[in-house]
């Protein structure tokens, strides 16, 4: 087949399964390859030690696919509207119901045979394997790498997400976008924790999104008061972005608010068993923090915005057997406390 035929073809699968949009960048080493390993290489991962893993693999695709000469670059937006569904505590929007990787994978899977039919052999991922995704999205037109480090689109803002097919087939590139940030330095000045201290530069371990979802121990106490009502993830640097006036709700109902979550006041989630926490978080990407880290995350909002009437369930979570659990809880009492006093 004809290679521009079958790009032609593939956008228009990859349209019919739902994505939004759908470009084509080379299988090259990753532009920004070394970038990256400098960034692993100064700690700036923290605790995702997976990234500091087959490093050679994770910034060249060919490395993954002998034989790979294209990477078919997928955008999905995501994006449920901009009402909180719970004031009283705010869940990064992409986490507001089913696990965006279940969704995506099934359209891959779909992708990836009708490519096959074609004489491709392909790998694919959602952020899940060791690809920059960012970077083949950008060289292939798929939005441009942001300030913030987010990816941004003319067409969907800052909401979307990303997903990589690495194939055999020889697909002609498409150009890359150009970067449209000019001046502006929103994303870098609405991060309450100063995790962006210069462009297209994160600070991970200061990161809000890292801290309640990645790091597996105590958050660190001069961190705790920034974290204000985020409970599980972050859209303060992805809500600041001017680009998101373009935005549009997402056709995909799977990522709408899952009322049953948000029905919750928050001292509720102090009283979830392993069993209750597994059962409200099915099928959500909130269940692989776990329950122990989650109540963490519970018990720091609770602190910087609980009142008297939380402080019977804090007290009952400070006698938690999980350490991790506990101090925070105790954490939580004393700065109501001191509010309160």
């Amino acid at each position: 087949m004809d290679s521009s035929l079958a790009k032609s073809n593939v956008q228009f699968i990859a349209s019919q399964l739902g994505f939004d949009d759908c470009r084509v960048a080379s299988a090259d080493r990753a532009r920004h390859a070394d970038e990256f390993l400098q960034w692993v290489a100064a700690g700036k991962a923290g605790d995702m030690a997976w990234l500091e893993r087959n490093p050679q693999r994770r910034t060249d695709p060919r490395e993954i696919l002998p034989g790979a000469q294209a990477v078919v670059c997928l955008a999905l937006n995501y994006y449920p509207g901009p009402e909180e569904p719970n004031p009283a505590y705010r869940i990064a929007r992409y986490s507001w119901n089913n696990d965006y990787h279940d969704i995506i994978e099934e359209k891959l899977a779909d992708l990836d045979l009708a490519m096959q039919e074609m004489g491709g052999v392909q790998r694919s991922y959602v952020d899940t394997g060791p690809v920059l995704e960012r970077d083949f999205a950008s060289e292939a037109g798929v939005g441009w790498n942001g300030k913030s480090t987010v990816q941004i689109h003319t067409g969907l803002g800052t909401w979307f997400f990303l997903a990589e097919l690495i194939t055999t087939l020889p697909l002609p590139p498409d150009p890359p976008q150009n970067d449209h940030c000019g001046k502006c330095t929103a994303c870098m000045e609405a991060c309450p924790t100063n995790a962006i201290p210069r462009p297209r530069f994160l600070d991970a371990p200061r990161c809000i999104s890292y801290l309640t979802i990645e790091h597996k121990g105590p958050i660190p106490l001069e961190l705790r008061p920034q974290i204000g009502n985020r409970l599980y993830g972050c859209d303060d640097c992805l809500d600041a972005c001017p680009w998101n006036r373009f935005a549009r709700i997402s056709r995909e109902l799977r990522f709408q608010a899952r009322k049953e979550v948000f029905a919750h006041e928050l001292r509720d989630f102090l009283g979830l068993s392993e069993e209750d926490f597994r059962l409200l978080f099915r099928r959500s990407p909130i269940k692989r923090l776990k329950r122990p880290r989650f109540l963490r995350n519970v018990c720091v909002v609770l602190g910087n915005t609980g009142a008297d009437e939380d402080l019977p369930a804090l007290r009952i979570a400070a006698q938690d057997p999980d350490p991790l659990i506990a101090e925070h809880a105790l954490w939580a009492i004393a700065e109501i406390e001191k509010r309160l006093s």
